[in-house]
């Protein structure tokens, strides 16, 4: 709960961008992700906002980490808060399309966003998410297969979402089979990106060897 700085910068501007990746599906109006079309369910039972909604979702998630007996860190506070207020503060400021073509666009793109923000938020490793924790925590439990847990959440939850009112279609397919090749190759742009930099204080050096010769 006390991590480096580095670290919670780190925190920070990926769940800013994942949060923004998100806001972007739901702006896109095909589709969103397992979870938002659960919280667009919650909206229309209850008429809170889709950041509200979303919100005491995580909360709700977070306490049923507690017979699953998980621990939260700093990076599972934050997901809940600022992911949120992404969604509440940032949406109403997002383009839209009449054109179907182009909102399908829009919610590639998001899903791209989305696994960039989520890669950078791993880097941080200051907790999982919510929804993670619940899911690693359901697999330590029943002893079944991480995927298979997994499947069967976020099945779960859409079912009950889209029961209630959320949006399932194009831009849920995208993510559901998008999210994981989108992150992978987040990380691994950051990953490059980080070689290249531990490299370039060893340039000057190198340089002044060849010349020594």
């Amino acid at each position: 709960m006390r991590p480096p700085l580095i670290s919670l910068a780190f925190l920070i501007v990926g769940l800013l961008v994942f949060g923004l990746g998100e806001a972007l599906l739901v702006a896109a109006g095909v589709g969103v992700s397992p979870w938002t079309v659960f919280a667009q369910g919650v909206t229309h039972v209850t008429g809170w906002s889709l950041g509200l909604a979303t919100f005491v979702t995580s909360v709700c998630v977070l306490i049923s980490w507690i017979p699953l007996k998980q621990t939260p860190g700093i990076g599972t506070v934050l997901n809940a808060i600022i992911i949120a207020l992404v969604l509440e503060f940032v949406l109403p400021f997002l383009p839209t399309f009449e054109s179907y073509a182009a909102n399908a666009v829009l919610a590639l793109a998001g899903v791209l966003v989305t696994g960039f923000g989520g890669a950078i938020y791993l880097i941080a490793n200051l907790g999982p998410g919510p929804r993670d924790g619940l899911m690693t925590g359901l697999q330590s439990v029943t002893h079944q297969p991480i995927a298979l847990v997994r499947t069967c959440l976020e099945l779960t939850v859409v079912a009950i979402g889209w029961a209630l009112g959320g949006t399932l279609g194009l831009g849920t397919v995208f993510f559901a089979l998008g999210i994981g090749p989108a992150m992978a190759a987040g990380m691994q742009i950051l990953q490059l990106r980080s070689t290249a930099h531990s490299k370039l204080p060893e340039q000057p050096k190198r340089q002044c060897q060849s010349k020594s010769h």
